[in-house]
């Protein structure tokens, strides 16, 4: 499969560049009409503007995602710079981002190295092990008001301020993490000096919101779905993992362009060397990858619920599948 996937990996630049400029110059325009609006008062115009201007603001972090992974262009150095801009815009240190990402990328589906960079997953037993108060805590941060409402929010704006996760690893997670906050406030500032104050408020901050939930809802179907796969550490294997517990999600034309292919998630995972333009091209060489792990629109909607993996079953499972399960055992 590594060997089949190669050949899509090297980049093309003229290419990167377009698909750079599709996702940077639009939402620059979106922006500048809603400053604009929202200091003639039109705050709704404002704040309407904001939800195109997020769905820009995702496929520029996909861009971000892509540089994060040496994938956007050959040369190291430009996929770091380019990654650290778009960093201040999306509120997301890259050079912190970058590493806690890999580390996904490592330890996806290896119930041994849960953790960092990943949504927190509790095995059945493990749940079941837990006092009431930390059973409480676990379901609460898995309702979705908090996954998909608070959480991206808090995550964004709070979390990534400071190198979570890192912070024992000596300056260099600092530096990123302090450096991208100095950009961020020049580029608050530079917003409320051009546009005003409110723009802060009616324009940026909805963008972020929204963008940040998407990005995590995103992230939740691609590895939090029923049938992933997950295995201890003397069972895993990259591959199978990769394939096997992230999702293929099937999104409509029009969204998988908006998120830049991120969908093909099991692709991704198999060989993150492959720029997110290219991935089309495996899924139309390789048809049997169209089959695995595909999720639709349809079918994503019924991930909310899944909380808990179930070693014994394989699969993920809702609070009230855990309960029937205990009340058939009783």
């Amino acid at each position: 499969m590594r060997k089949a996937l190669a050949s899509y990996s090297r980049p093309h630049h003229g290419r990167s560049i377009l698909e750079l400029l599709l996702s940077a110059a639009p939402l620059a325009a979106l922006w500048t009409v809603a400053w604009i609006a929202s200091a003639f008062g039109l705050w709704w115009l404002a704040l309407l503007l904001s939800i195109p201007a997020a769905c820009f603001l995702v496929r520029l972090f996909m861009v971000q995602h892509d540089c994060g992974h040496h994938s956007f262009f050959d040369n190291a150095a430009a996929n770091d710079w380019t990654g650290r801009v778009i960093g201040v815009l999306t509120l997301t240190p890259y050079d912190c981002w970058r590493q806690t990402h890999a580390a996904h990328h490592a330890t996806s589906g290896d119930l041994d190295r849960r953790g960092l960079g990943d949504i927190v997953t509790l095995t059945v037993e493990e749940y079941r092990a837990l006092p009431l108060i930390k059973r409480f805590g676990y379901r609460l941060y898995r309702h979705p008001l908090v996954l998909f409402g608070i959480g991206p929010a808090f995550t964004f704006v709070l979390q990534q301020r400071l190198p979570f996760g890192l912070m024992k690893q000596g300056w260099r997670p600092w530096v990123s993490a302090m450096g991208a906050n100095l950009a961020i406030v020049a580029f608050m500032v530079a917003v409320a000096l051009l546009a005003g104050w409110p723009a802060l408020l009616l324009v940026q901050l909805p963008t972020l919101v929204i963008a940040a939930t998407i990005g995590v809802w995103l992230f939740y179907v691609q590895h939090q779905f029923e049938d992933a796969h997950w295995s201890r550490r003397e069972d895993w294997d990259h591959t199978t993992a990769a394939l096997h517990g992230s999702s293929y999600y099937d999104l409509p034309v029009v969204l998988r362009w908006m998120t830049a292919n991120i969908g093909i998630h099991h692709v991704h995972h198999v060989a993150p060397r492959i720029p997110f333009y290219r991935l089309t091209a495996v899924m139309r060489d390789l048809p049997q990858l169209r089959n695995v792990s595909r999720l639709s629109l349809t079918q994503s909607l019924r991930c909310v619920a899944l909380s808990l993996w179930d070693e014994a079953g394989k699969r993920m499972i809702s609070f009230r599948q855990y309960r029937r399960q205990r009340a058939l055992a009783a």
